[in-house]
């Protein structure tokens, strides 16, 4: 499973970008979120009632502690991937770290202040989607979907009360 940490999260500041981010992590194909910095309950509340509504098996959680969480994500062999636009280029580095994830949980980190540099040593992978300033959610998106080839995009959401029909013009749900 893809697990996204949302690293410092600031009440008042971050709530749109943040939201954003589970938003994201859930439509392409990650299967939590954990929320760390100040709590939201807001957000942990919006995000796990768009899975209620719109169906999958998306969780949300909270949980200030950040370094304990990526330590014990190491300590179970998981991988950890944090999206900076200091590091190595994406497609210099989404093959190996699709190889490195196969059979392994992944946690996906996205900071929001400025990122401690234990996270930047604690990753297996500090990856960019280009070395400039950018939009975390842009580089979760790019990176889910390089990640993921584009299947991510055809998988159905299970168990929803509304779904979407697709339509040239016009916007179509169905209740179900």
């Amino acid at each position: 499973m893809i697990t996204l940490l949302r690293l410092g999260h600031r009440l008042g500041r971050d709530s749109r970008v943040t939201t954003h981010c589970g938003l994201v992590a859930r439509a392409f194909g990650a299967g939590r979120i954990i929320l760390s910095g100040d709590y939201d309950k807001k957000i942990v509340d919006s995000l796990k009632g768009v899975s209620e509504q719109w169906g999958g098996d998306f969780e949300v959680e909270y949980d200030k502690q950040w370094m304990k969480i990526i330590k014990r994500f190491k300590d179970e062999g998981a991988v950890v991937v944090h999206l900076t636009m200091y590091g190595m280029n994406l497609p210099d580095k989404i093959d190996e770290i699709r190889k490195t994830c196969k059979g392994k949980d992944m946690l996906v980190i996205v900071g929001s202040q400025k990122v401690p540099g234990e996270v930047y040593h604690l990753s297996n992978y500090n990856i960019a989607v280009g070395n400039t300033p950018h939009s975390e959610i842009s580089a979760l998106a790019i990176f889910l979907d390089r990640f993921f080839e584009g299947k991510q995009l055809d998988k159905k959401q299970e168990n929803g009360k509304i779904s979407i029909i697709p339509q040239e013009r016009g916007k179509k749900t169905v209740e179900e």
